[in-house]
């Protein structure tokens, strides 16, 4: 078991950090997921992998609390959707490094389960990199499992409340899953197309102008199965690049 700050006393936690080198920090999200999983999707997905990692990278590593809220304007028109300014994230983030600096840290891994939040992120582990005199970096969850999302997901639009998120869901917190109100998204067409990742133009749009479900890809879709491979493969890659990234020891042979 890694070490958890939130399941610590502080007698505890003063006894790890004779070890520790890295905190794991996960982000996440509170907003809608279509109809078929729970708007807590982002945290416990972001949490569940976290601690994952710190397993893996015991005894060297601990997990910070999950920070609840990101970036969600796209999707406040959905009942439930709570979000921040992007200073105001920025700002938690800082608040959370310095603190944990306190107690002699100075290697930061935010693990993120939410494409809003990445470009965020470039902008904020550079300033507080700088500001802080500390290495902040991040980690998208499983965007690294490159070769099972090929395999498993087949939908040329996907991400959100799609085969690869229900996938992950089953395997790493099924209860988030209403299985019995599986759709597919509800694509509407319309100019966010111009606006797409790879596209000559990026831009915002609300996420109601792209589906009327909330949901792209197809959720009916995905698997356990298919949620272990991805999930695996991208702890694999993490793992490895936070040793490496990190300076921490390699796992023992059996561990």
């Amino acid at each position: 078991m890694g070490f958890v700050l939130a399941e610590m006393t502080w007698p505890e936690v003063k006894e790890a950090l004779r070890h520790v080198k890295l905190a794991v920090i996960p982000l996440g999200a509170h907003e809608q997921h279509g109809p078929h999983i729970n708007e807590s999707c982002d945290n416990v997905l972001a949490e569940q992998f976290a601690r994952r990692l710190v397993d893996r990278l015991h005894p060297w590593a601990v997990m910070a609390p999950t920070i609840p809220f990101g970036i969600s304007i796209h999707h406040i028109h959905f009942p439930g959707t709570i979000t921040l300014r992007t200073e105001t994230l920025i700002q938690v983030l800082r608040d959370v490094v310095w603190s944990l600096q306190q107690h002699g840290l100075n290697n930061f891994l935010i693990v993120n389960s939410h494409g809003g939040n990445q470009s965020l992120l470039g902008v904020a582990c550079t300033q507080l990199s700088y500001e802080l005199k500390a290495r902040v970096c991040y980690a998208k969850t499983t965007a690294s499992a490159k070769e099972a999302i090929r395999t498993h997901v087949k939908s040329a639009l996907f991400g959100h409340s799609c085969e690869r998120e229900v996938s992950e869901a089953l395997y790493m917190a099924p209860h988030l899953v209403r299985q019995d109100q599986l759709q597919p998204g509800e694509i509407v067409e319309g100019k966010w197309r111009l606006l797409r990742p790879g596209q000559p133009i990026q831009g915002f749009y609300f996420y109601e102008e792209m589906t009327a479900n909330g949901c792209i890809g197809n959720g009916p879709a995905g698997s356990f199965e298919a949620g272990a491979a991805i999930v695996e493969e991208a702890l694999d890659r993490v793992e490895e690049a936070a040793r490496q990234l990190f300076d921490l020891p390699k796992r023992e042979e059996g561990n």
